[in-house]
């Protein structure tokens, strides 16, 4: 919304609380050896886009704006939310809008840091096993939205790190598709808690952490609202929108990371569209 930026207070917001809370909680084990498990979250980036001014003092006024190829294939009415705030924007607007979130982000990060300084000032790195993890990503004037609930690579896509002591993978990215419903199994495995006996949607992504070569599954889900419904393998993401009859969407991961060309209609890709619609029907409910 315009104005959603705010003017950027001297004072932290609650994010920083939360960071500053946590850290002190490992000391209070009842066993001091004993296990223990910590869940951590900020608010921000949400909005609304305030933070400490020297955050946005990170970022120019006049920051650049997202464009597009002049052919980029148009962007379906099912697509984006029918509030999306772009249309009602102007440029001052949408730069104050990205860079307030630039802020937000940087706040979060310093906030992160926090907690990541805790595990250093109790020893607790060597045995404690670290994950970062978002719950969605965001446009910020990309495909003429700005905000989140799409299926686009970057909505769907999130962060997720992990730190696995001794783990030979330490410090390297893996392009092996991960989804965050294998954060459970994950953590669970790098407890050494035995597997539950029902049957999970997630898979432990323990063998990426000790080869990034490795994979675990072959495609990640994606569901928006109820009519939105995508996968992603390591080539390709297919979106169906009320089950097709609101559109469809095939875009080539490699060659078009941005999905600026929907490829579903032309008629050379017209089985690579048959794969994938087998490969998320049956993920259906």
């Amino acid at each position: 919304m315009p104005g959603a930026a705010g003017r950027p207070p001297k004072a932290a917001t609650k994010t920083s609380p939360t960071a500053r809370s946590p850290p002190r909680r490992p000391t209070h084990r009842t066993h001091k050896d004993g296990p223990f498990f910590i869940a951590v979250g900020f608010h921000k980036p949400h909005d609304p886009f305030i933070a400490p001014a020297k955050y946005f003092e990170l970022y120019p006024v006049e920051i650049d704006l997202p464009g597009e190829p002049a052919d980029a294939s148009p962007v379906l009415p099912a697509a984006l939310p029918q509030d999306s705030a772009d249309r009602h924007f102007t440029d001052r607007e949408r730069r104050e809008y990205k860079r307030a979130y630039y802020a937000c982000t940087s706040f979060a990060d310093a906030q992160v840091g926090k907690v990541l300084d805790a595990l250093t000032r109790h020893n607790l790195w060597d045995n404690t096993v670290v994950t970062l993890i978002g719950d969605h990503g965001y446009h910020l004037g990309e495909h003429h939205h700005f905000g989140k609930v799409t299926t686009f690579e970057l909505c769907a896509r999130v962060p997720f790190i992990v730190w696995w002591p001794g783990a030979r993978g330490m410090g390297q990215t893996s392009s092996s598709i991960v989804e965050l419903v294998d954060l459970f199994p994950t953590l669970a495995a790098g407890g050494g808690m035995p597997s539950p006996p029902q049957k999970l949607e997630g898979t432990s992504i323990a063998p990426i952490l000790q080869d990034p070569s490795q994979t675990v599954k072959s495609a990640a889900f994606t569901q928006v609202k109820t009519t939105g419904r995508s996968v992603r393998t390591g080539k390709w993401r297919y979106t169906e929108w009320d089950g097709g009859a609101k559109g469809v969407e095939l875009y080539d991961a490699e060659n078009d990371p941005n999905e600026w060309y929907n490829l579903s209609d032309q008629p050379e890709y017209k089985d690579v569209v048959g794969e994938m619609k087998q490969l998320l029907h049956p993920a259906r409910p």
